[in-house]
């Protein structure tokens, strides 16, 4: 395989890395790949263990209270004092001092006509704040928390999704999506590498290729249509489609991931030396008589709703709804996934009435969500007896350091770092859910949902200062 093919892309080249050690023969146990999976949803809360905690620690040495200085020896500006600090002593509800600090920040004009807000304190779930907390809004992206908890209670963190090539007949492999959207040119290239050591063990030099997608049903197409924010959902696909090298944000995408995917499949069979007739067609394999030849697993599952809550992964966000249609017994389709997402939530026990899910990554505006909902998702996630749901609070991005809240809240912002959300935007809609840690240390989630704004960049700069609010210095 030429080197260019083998090129990994950004933050995902781990996955390059657990594509090529799970890929195998159908002869290796399946235990061994599943050993291949971590632990990495055993934390206690959002801040505990690697990375994250690095990111926390970064800059509270950066921009410790009363310690930050710029480079001119100036001291930071201060911002407004903790809205839940000294609580013992101030004789106020939690409640009152919530009101007073949020209520004229969000009657900022650049949320627009119309907004709702929650706040819940995650250990305990008692709800602080609310404004119109129990009203249906267009939540945007935000509904990828929905997505990624309902993903993770159907099959867990630790599951990892595969794609594999079945022989069929005598001379036919079919290449098998499984519903993985981060495989990449790498990890196809291992997986055609393992098809061709398979085919020359059972005396095979010539084949025909075929490509299986029906393990998805309904349209391929999001509402939006072909766009660079999502490529049609496809069980079978390489770099979400992506004819660039990027790993996320928009990018021109192919019309057709799954028969693209099979043609670089095929062309990567020819390089391992074995022949290919013609050019790879839609088939499926023989039922019960294929036989596995070789597989390629996806990173888990908390890695994966990590990446998409991090970057607003559309392309993820679909497949991971999908995945919980298929665990539920439900078509995977938009309507199936849709029902499906809808009853893993309510069976977490929360406010369904204002909900409507219509799709995984919340493009379709038809999506509703209440910032209650919202927000007690996100203490759902917190519960000591949830663990498998923490990567839905591992993956928020941090104010000031990655994700899509990279290049917000600037250096001497009293959220920096403190806030960790997910951002959400359409025209003329912005939202933001997350948490924040208090200085006293108490962990409250919150979420903030606007409608009929006009000014995307201001709206975002009005709501940053609203969770700033909830942080203090």
């Amino acid at each position: 395989m030429p080197q260019a093919g083998r090129r990994q892309v950004g933050w995902w080249r781990d996955a390059s890395r657990e594509q090529r050690r799970t890929a195998r023969f159908a002869a290796v146990s399946a235990v061994a790949g599943l050993a291949l999976a971590t632990g990495a949803v055993t934390a206690a809360g959002p801040w505990d263990g690697g990375q994250r905690k690095a990111e926390r620690d970064l800059a509270a040495a950066g921009a410790r209270p009363g310690g930050a200085r710029h480079a001119d020896g100036e001291r930071a500006p201060g911002a407004a004092p903790p809205v839940l600090a000294s609580l013992k002593n101030a004789g106020k509800r939690p409640a009152d001092h919530l009101a007073e600090a949020l209520d004229p920040l969000l009657k900022d004009s650049a949320l627009g006509s119309d907004h709702a807000a929650a706040v819940v304190d995650a250990t305990t779930g008692e709800r602080l704040y609310g404004v119109a907390q129990s009203d249906a809004y267009t939540p945007a992206s935000t509904i990828k928390l929905a997505t990624a908890a309902a993903a993770l209670s159907a099959v867990g963190p630790e599951h990892r999704i595969e794609t594999t090539v079945m022989a069929s007949g005598g001379d036919g492999v079919v290449l098998v999506g499984g519903g993985d959207p981060t495989l990449t040119a790498a990890g196809l290239g291992d997986l055609a590498d393992a098809t061709a050591r398979a085919l020359k063990s059972r005396g095979t030099g010539r084949v025909k290729v075929a490509y299986d997608v029906s393990r998805y049903s309904g349209p391929v197409l999001h509402t939006i249509g072909l766009n660079d924010n999502i490529a049609p959902v496809s069980p079978l696909m390489v770099n979400e489609g992506r004819l660039d090298d990027s790993d996320h944000g928009p990018a021109d995408r192919t019309a057709e991931p799954a028969a693209d995917a099979a043609r670089k499949f095929a062309a990567l069979l020819r390089e391992k030396g074995v022949d290919v007739d013609g050019e790879p067609g839609e088939g499926r394999a023989d039922g019960k008589a294929a036989a596995r030849l070789a597989s390629v697993a996806s990173a888990p599952v908390s890695a994966l709703v990590e990446r998409m809550l991090t970057n607003s992964d559309n392309d993820i966000a679909e497949a991971l709804a999908r995945q919980t249609a298929l665990a539920s017994g439900k078509p995977a389709s938009f309507e199936g996934a849709a029902q499906a997402v809808t009853e893993r939530l309510a069976a977490l026990g929360l406010p369904m009435p204002a909900v409507r899910v219509v799709d995984g990554s919340g493009l379709d505006r038809a999506d509703r969500a209440s910032a209650e909902f919202l927000a007690l998702l996100l203490a759902r996630a917190a519960e000591p007896g949830r663990p498998a749901l923490r990567p839905v609070l591992t993956g928020l991005p941090v104010a000031g350091f990655s994700g899509t809240l990279r290049d917000r809240y600037p250096r001497d912002a009293a959220g920096r770092a403190a806030v960790r959300a997910k951002t959400g935007t359409l025209t003329g809609v912005n939202t933001l859910a997350g948490t924040v840690v208090t200085p006293e240390g108490r962990l409250l989630a919150f979420a903030f949902l606007a409608s009929g704004t006009t000014d995307a960049d201001a709206a975002q700069k009005a709501l940053d200062r609203t969770a700033s609010a909830l942080a203090g210095t």
